[in-house]
């Protein structure tokens, strides 16, 4: 099965939860090891399905016949790809291993997916250009900066003060896919509508700190770490959201980032004022970005690196897109 595990987070030490529920000692534990909420929910999707694909068994009951089985059974009868049968993978692994700390088996033999995985979809640059000018404020720069640097929609919602570098023009890109940090491209066409955005921002920054209710969220080991931070100007969201909202956690007031459904929604009204009729979502941006470097001639391993991919192999998919591109070929029809 999978050979890349993160090996931080699979050697850490075992936390003990303290809830009576699975499910809920699973949410526990994620917690305490910071993954995302993302990941928290695929995870506890797959352990569900799991229990329930074998008529509500406890996983303790369950050894290596049973986990081969339903792995097998994704491949098989559901047909999912082979990133999807890995991802449940992983989160079989967790549970065994983090949760219930039990021995999880290393020679698991399931069918493997053989699902091919699917081109994604590309806009051309009169497209991207075609999109933003249905776009305004906000969100466009929002769409604008994810084009220009690579960004996953997490990324560009989590990005911070701190992590932009005008003089050298770049941005940093923390805890992002894999929990890893990367260094990508800031476009110089957005530095001063950039700067323009963040002065409302730091206003309304002040504002909360003349109110006594600056604060940020942060994961849990530099919130101990640095206490203050928090409350500093650079450690707050580039693009936050107009109210303060309250922590499900802890209960405390903070001023999160923006909704994503913002930005979501501004990207689908730009596709149909463009007549633009291929499936458009903000991760196309991203594919946009990396098939567009490739066509310019940017050599791969740098293409690999500004989108954080850990392995070549994820970035070649972009080879394969551009090897559809039969604007050069001549219809034979057209030579009659």
């Amino acid at each position: 099965m999978p050979k890349h595990i993160s090996k931080v987070k699979q050697d850490a030490a075992i936390f003990r939860p303290q809830a009576t529920r699975l499910l809920d000692q699973v949410r526990e534990v994620m917690r305490y090891h910071h993954y995302g909420l993302r990941t928290e929910e695929a995870y506890t999707y797959w352990m569900k399905d799991f229990i329930f694909y074998h008529n509500k068994r406890h996983p303790k009951d369950m050894k290596k016949p049973e986990i081969e089985a339903y792995l097998s059974h994704l491949a098989v009868d559901r047909n999912v790809a082979v990133s999807t049968q890995n991802q449940a993978f992983n989160a079989l692994l967790f549970l065994y291993k983090q949760v219930l700390d039990l021995p999880f088996f290393d020679d698991i033999s399931a069918i493997r997916s053989k699902k091919a995985p699917r081109l994604p979809v590309v806009l051309s640059t009169n497209e991207v250009s075609q999109m933003f000018r249905h776009m305004k404020g906000e969100t466009l720069l929002m769409a604008q900066m994810m084009y220009g640097a690579g960004l996953r929609l997490n990324e560009i919602l989590r990005l911070r003060v701190q992590d932009i570098d005008f003089e050298y023009g770049y941005l940093t890109i923390r805890a992002g896919k894999g929990d890893k940090d990367r260094t990508t491209l800031l476009a110089s066409a957005v530095c001063e509508d950039l700067k323009a955005h963040l002065l409302p921002v730091r206003s309304l920054f002040d504002a909360d700190v003349k109110q006594g209710v600056a604060n940020v969220w942060l994961p849990g080991a530099l919130a101990k770490k640095y206490p203050n931070a928090p409350k500093s100007w650079e450690w707050q969201y580039v693009f936050p959201s107009r109210t303060l909202s309250k922590d499900p956690e802890t209960g405390e007031i903070r001023r999160h980032h923006v909704n994503r459904s913002n930005l979501q929604k501004a990207i689908r009204r730009a596709k149909e004022k463009a007549g633009i009729t291929k499936r458009v979502t903000s991760h196309t941006f991203r594919h946009s970005f990396a098939t567009h470097l490739l066509e310019s001639g940017t050599n791969i391993r740098v293409v690999q690196k500004l989108m954080g991919h850990a392995d070549v192999k994820t970035t070649e998919i972009y080879t394969h897109v551009l090897k559809q591109n039969l604007g050069a070929v001549i219809s034979p029809l057209d030579t009659l």
